[in-house]
C-alpha cells in the first residue's frame, strides 16, 4: 500500500488580488448580474444590504452632497451679485456727495445696511489732527503694520488700535475688520467696522466687499480733502 499524498488546501486569490481584478475589469458584475443580490454588505444602521441596495444608498447620499454644494455655490452667486449692486449704487452716490461729510456718512450708512455692522468708524491720516475724522500722530502709528500689509485684516484685534477707531466702544469689542485706505500708496486713513461678537468678523472670512468700498472710499475722500492726499 502506498501512502496518501498530503491533501493541500485550494490556493485561492488574496484579496489584494480580488481587488486589482475588479479594478481593471470594472464591468465584471454586469456580465455576472446574479451575484448582485448574493453578495451582502453591513448597514452603518446594523443588519446588512445586498451590493445594490448598498450602491444605490451612496449614491443618493452623493447626489444629496452634491444638490447641497450647488445651493450653496449659487447662494454665493447671489450675495455677490448683491454685494456687487451695492458697490456699484454706493459709487454713484459718491460720485454725487457734497463734500467730505457726506462721503463719509453715506458710506457708514452702506456699511450699516449691507454688512450689518453694529459699529462703523473712518477716521483719516493727515497732519492736522483738529477735528473728530482724524488720527492723531500717536494714534497713527497704531497701523503701521496694517498699512504694511495693503489689506484687511478681521478678527479679535489689538487693543490699542481698536481704542484709536472707537473710542471708548473699544472695550466692548469681539471681533472687527480694519481696512487701510491708501491711494497710489499715500496714506490716506483707516475704515474700521466692530461687532461685539467675537464670531462675527473671523480671520478667515471673505473681505471682498470691505476691500473694494475701501478703493472706492479712498478715492472719494481724496476728490473732497487736499490734505489727506498730501500725506505720505
Amino acid at each position: 500500500m502506498t501512502a496518501s499524498s498530503p491533501r493541500t488546501e485550494p490556493d485561492f486569490p488574496t484579496e489584494d488580488a480580488v481587488e486589482a481584478f475588479l479594478r481593471e475589469h470594472p464591468d465584471f458584475f454586469e456580465r455576472h448580474l446574479s451575484l448582485l443580490d448574493v453578495l451582502r454588505l453591513p448597514h452603518p444602521a446594523g443588519g446588512s444590504v445586498s451590493l445594490i441596495e448598498r450602491q444605490v444608498s451612496l449614491l443618493r447620499e452623493k447626489n444629496r452632497y452634491l444638490e447641497q454644494r450647488m445651493a450653496e455655490l449659487v447662494e454665493r452667486a447671489r450675495e455677490n451679485e448683491r454685494m456687487g449692486l451695492h458697490l456699484h449704487r454706493l459709487a454713484r452716490t459718491l460720485m454725487h456727495a457734497e463734500g467730505l461729510d457726506a462721503v463719509l456718512a453715506l458710506t457708514q450708512e452702506a456699511l450699516r445696511d449691507e454688512l450689518k455692522a453694529e459699529l462703523v468708524s473712518i477716521r483719516l491720516a493727515a497732519q492736522d489732527s483738529s477735528d473728530l475724522h482724524r488720527l492723531a500722530p500717536v494714534e497713527l502709528e497704531q497701523f503701521e503694520e496694517l498699512f504694511a500689509r495693503g489689506r484687511a485684516i478681521c478678527g479679535r484685534l489689538p487693543r490699542p488700535a481698536l481704542e484709536a477707531l472707537f473710542g471708548d466702544d473699544a472695550a466692548g469689542i469681539g471681533s472687527a475688520i480694519l481696512m487701510p485706505l491708501s491711494v497710489d500708496g499715500r496714506k490716506i486713513g483707516v475704515l474700521g467696522l466692530g461687532s461685539r461678537s467675537p464670531e462675527r468678523f473671523l480671520p478667515d472670512m471673505g473681505t471682498y466687499f470691505v476691500t473694494h468700498l475701501g478703493e472706492l472710499l479712498a478715492e472719494a475722500i481724496c476728490c473732497h480733502d487736499a490734505r489727506c492726499c498730501a500725506t505720505g
